[in-house]
């Protein structure tokens, strides 16, 4: 199992991390909600509990809470502009479906 990093992603995290002043990494995570079932979570870490995965990549540490892990397998974090709107991107291999405003998405 395995989650990867690209090279904006990991540079726009140790960022929020520097910018933040503490933390150890970034937990991804997925949560029950929209239209099509699961959205994506990002939540800085101070602390990582004991049934947590740990991956580091780029120099950053991702957290993932074993249920989130089987739906983010094998998924790239990546962070890009387009026009106005910026923000973290998942490339997920996991993903069947997305809903239509783009919020949620299912396995």
């Amino acid at each position: 199992m395995a989650i990867t990093l690209s090279d904006n992603a990991a540079q726009r995290i140790k960022t929020f991390l520097a910018n933040r002043g503490k933390g150890v990494g970034l937990r991804l995570g997925v949560k029950t909600t929209g239209c099509s079932g699961l959205a994506y979570v990002l939540e800085f870490v101070d602390e990582v509990a004991p049934e947590d995965a740990v991956f580091e990549a780029k120099g950053v540490t991702i957290i993932i809470d074993p249920k989130s892990l089987v739906y983010l397998d094998g998924t790239e974090l990546d962070y890009g502009k387009d026009g106005l709107n910026e923000g973290f991107k998942f490339n997920n291999p996991n993903v069947k479906d997305t809903c239509g405003c783009g919020e949620s998405f299912t396995v």
